[in-house]
């Protein structure tokens, strides 16, 4: 037998044509098995998971392993035992079917450059109860509460003191609907990457106060407006050395809330404050912004008006 080196690699051709290799494994015959090149390579530290690497392919793709198994023509029970390590030794050609359907590409070469390690699944670790991985394309989330599990959610569990649960909480969950799921992984991308900023200039009064919160692309997603007053002015005299500020209002698109944005807003206007040694706002808020402005540190007083209303007589 002929012996010569040669690398056996698991590529991911992104949309771009650039190709992103996800896993690198050294050998040194052509006619070795998956499972027995991974035995060589693991012992000169090169050694990439089959099953990991699948997944991670998965979950790029956003393919479950039932519609893998349909694209590539391999049985569903094969593929989950190769992704879970029970096949120990699966056969080239049905790693090529399960890669290429997957959307990647495997290719045998000699080795050239670094070998990228394999995109890890988030949550690869985490098991349910009966010891198995949660699936590889979907995303999974830890139960702290009822709040996180949307069975308890619908079902108001988390009115309910712990000892009243009708179930016990699972470990972990995960959300079937992929356009829930990606509705959720947009959330988590606004709440990293929104920014705030005040707006200054000719539009704002200098007693203005004038706070916005921004995509990366320039979407508005929130604005909080408030302004200053002397707090002596309502008893007939004023001092000009002491402030206070009265909040407008605060706004958030409606897909962006609960995501903290008023918070942030909120915050800024405190900073804001600070720095001009203002120590008193004032708001007049009902339904949610009461609980918004109650988490942000406002408090109610009894002692001033909540909110007065005129109504235009009727002819």
């Amino acid at each position: 037998m002929s012996f010569h080196r040669v690398i056996h690699k698991v590529v991911h051709r992104s949309a771009t044509g650039v190709d992103n290799r996800a896993a690198g494994v050294e050998h040194r015959s052509v006619g070795e098995s998956v499972d027995a090149v991974e035995r060589r390579a693991a012992e000169q530290g090169t050694a990439v998971e089959l099953g990991r690497t699948l997944r991670a392919l998965r979950r790029r793709a956003d393919l479950s392993q039932r519609e893998l198994a349909e694209r590539s023509g391999v049985p569903q029970a094969t593929l989950a035992r190769i992704e879970s390590g029970r096949t120990r030794d699966p056969r080239f050609r049905t790693v090529e079917r399960l890669v290429r359907a997957a959307g990647g590409d495997l290719a045998i070469g000699a080795p050239a450059g670094e070998v990228l390690p394999a995109p890890e699944v988030p949550h690869d670790e985490m098991r349910d109860e009966a010891g198995r991985r949660y699936p590889a394309h979907l995303d999974v989330w830890e139960v702290r509460e009822p709040r996180d599990w949307p069975g308890a959610w619908w079902a108001d569990w988390y009115k309910l003191p712990p000892e009243r649960y009708p179930l016990p909480l699972p470990p972990a969950t995960y959300e079937r609907n992929r356009r829930y799921r990606d509705n959720r992984r947009r959330r988590e991308a606004v709440r990293r990457t929104v920014r705030l900023r005040r707006v200054t200039g000719a539009d704002v009064p200098h007693t203005g106060w004038r706070f916005v919160a921004e995509l990366p692309d320039g979407e508005l997603v929130g604005e909080l407006r408030a302004h200053e007053r002397d707090p002596h002015l309502r008893y007939g005299q004023g001092l000009a050395h002491e402030r206070e500020v009265v909040l407008d209002g605060i706004l958030v698109a409606y897909d962006y809330r609960r995501l903290g944005i008023g918070r942030q807003l909120v915050e800024a206007l405190v900073a804001g404050m600070r720095e001009r040694e203002i120590v008193s706002a004032y708001a007049i808020a009902d339904g949610p912004g009461i609980d918004l402005l109650l988490a942000c540190g406002f408090r109610f007083e009894a002692s001033r008006p909540a909110a007065l209303r005129l109504d235009r007589p009727r002819r």
